[in-house]
């Protein structure tokens, strides 16, 4: 049984899925005016393409494009913005060329144009008759009011639907763009000494081995216990995280192993720790140096056994973990001091890793400038800057000693306050001065002084960008803990929650 004419926009509403409302769109015109074919098509820079088709010998038909400036009866429905009755015989706009090869031809064309809510034309609807004079067409001045009313009705939700199918399609294709732009410090360079951590990380990925990942601060050690998951077989599975000097010894050996229900005061609940929810995966231990001595006797268990006891548990537990670990202390030293077991020390050296320095690569350094400059912009939505030749032989010549983290911060400030499209050698500050003699060398991560430097043109930004710039400076600044970091702007935790989420900023986008 045919629907009726009234029945038509609950049935196009009903769908959701671009592709399926076209076809139910058309199908249903089609099947109102009981005739053959019919065919959707909208306006493209380059003339006039037909998205969807429905009848005998049409499969040819979608996909085609009629070139801009040649005639046709959709071309002029859409530059005209009216409905029109056509001939094609005797019908001087009709472009025969889209029907070539069919064995039927079109004898009479009813063709709507495709309207906007705001009254833009962007797509034209061809109702087609192939009987003999165009006979099955109901040409009835009623029926084609009531027709043309429903056609606007479908036109808006059709044109609704591709804005939103074209949007997403950006939307994806600047999240496959952002996907190589991850938060943290890329593995980015071709120099020989990062090309050796690169092929020896891949060797590593191939075993179940601990591993033992050092380096100075910013050269990217978690970076690489990331790289080797993700090369091994245990990619698929979890990569858990645990900086070891971020939260407090007392709670850290229940971050790792876990504890029952009334271990101690507070423990309401049975808690799985990190061993056992990465089981089958890879956990990554940072500044595994700053642990302290009771609890590394329990690491050693894990390493030796592959079994945990969760605090106030009775029973072990097996798991199934590969554990890689990073430090940038001397961990020879720290054993000779007693800080630091030596056995413990061999588990977790069974491959190690030593990370270069970034003036051990220095010839990466232009190729990371400009992937941390294209890098963050995409993620602040600002404007694309480029580096002056001298401003960018300033930055290779310029002391670094928090390696490529410092170099990552020392770029999100420039893109921050530089408000043209050049940043030139005048905009960078000046760097750290080193430490005086008799006077102790500050750490790399450590605040120090900088000479004034020409004070930015906040007016070039809007509120959100300066407001986006500083929340990740300052997650940034305190590794991502977003209690330290509301701290720090002097608000309370519920107020920067709430602030990252209108800004849409989250630590894996």
């Amino acid at each position: 049984m045919s629907p009726s004419i009234s029945d038509f926009p609950k049935a196009l509403f009903e769908v959701l899925e671009t592709d399926k409302l076209q076809r139910r769109f058309l199908e249903a015109l089609v099947e109102f005016q009981n005739v053959e074919r019919g065919s959707l098509w909208i306006k493209r820079p380059d003339g006039y393409q037909c998205i969807e088709a429905t009848g005998d010998e049409t499969d040819r038909l979608a996909g085609f494009l009629v070139p801009k400036g040649k005639p046709s009866i959709v071309g002029w429905v859409i530059e005209n913005g009216q409905m029109t009755i056509a001939e094609p015989g005797k019908d001087k706009r009709h472009f025969k060329e889209a029907e070539s090869g069919m064995d039927v031809k079109s004898t009479l064309i009813l063709c709507y144009p495709l309207v906007l809510k705001n009254g833009d034309v962007y797509g034209a609807v061809e109702i087609i008759d192939t009987a003999h004079g165009g006979s099955r067409l109901n040409l009835s001045r009623e029926y084609l009011e009531l027709l043309e009313e429903f056609v606007a009705i479908g036109s808006i939700a059709l044109g609704n639907a591709l804005a939103f199918a074209d949007q997403k399609k950006e939307t994806q294709k600047l999240k496959r763009i952002l996907g190589e732009f991850r938060g943290e410090t890329p593995l980015v360079g071709k120099s020989p000494a990062f090309a050796a951590a690169l092929e020896a990380a891949a060797n590593y990925a191939r075993t179940d081995f601990p591993v033992l990942v050092t380096g100075e601060s910013g050269t990217g050690k978690e970076l690489f216990a990331r790289e080797i998951h993700r090369l091994s077989a245990r990619k698929d599975k979890p990569f858990l995280v645990q900086n070891v000097s971020a939260i407090p010894d007392t709670l850290l050996e229940s971050e790792l192993f876990g504890y029952k229900k009334g271990a101690f005061t507070g423990a309401d609940r049975d808690k799985i720790g990190l061993f056992e929810a990465a089981s089958g995966g890879t956990v990554f231990l940072d500044e595994i140096g700053d642990m302290p001595l009771a609890l590394q006797a329990r690491i050693l268990r894990v390493l030796q056994e592959n079994e945990i006891k969760p605090l106030g548990g009775a029973e072990t537990k097996r798991v199934d973990v590969r554990v890689i670990s990073a430090t940038n202390c001397d961990l020879p030293r720290a054993i000779a001091e007693g800080t630091f077991r030596e056995d413990l020390f061999y588990r977790l050296n069974v491959l190690p890793l030593r990370l270069p320095a970034l003036r051990e690569r220095a010839e990466d350094i232009p190729e990371l400038l400009d992937y941390f400059l294209a890098r963050d912009a995409a993620r602040l939505g600002l404007p694309q800057k480029t580096f002056s030749p001298k401003a960018r032989r300033a930055l290779c010549q310029r002391p670094l000693p928090g390696n490529v983290r410092e170099m990552e911060n020392l770029v999100r400030y420039l893109l921050a306050t530089v408000p043209g499209a050049v940043i030139e050698d005048e905009h960078i500050p000046p760097p750290s001065q080193p430490s005086q003699p008799g006077q102790p060398r500050q750490p790399a991560t450590a605040c120090a002084p900088l000479e004034p430097a020409p004070a930015p043109d906040l007016t070039a930004y809007t509120w959100e960008e300066l407001e986006r710039a500083y929340a990740l400076a300052l997650l940034e600044r305190f590794k991502w803990n977003v209690t330290k970091a509301a701290r720090a702007a002097g608000v309370n935790r519920s107020t920067f929650d709430s602030r990252l989420r209108k800004l849409g900023i989250s630590k894996d986008e």
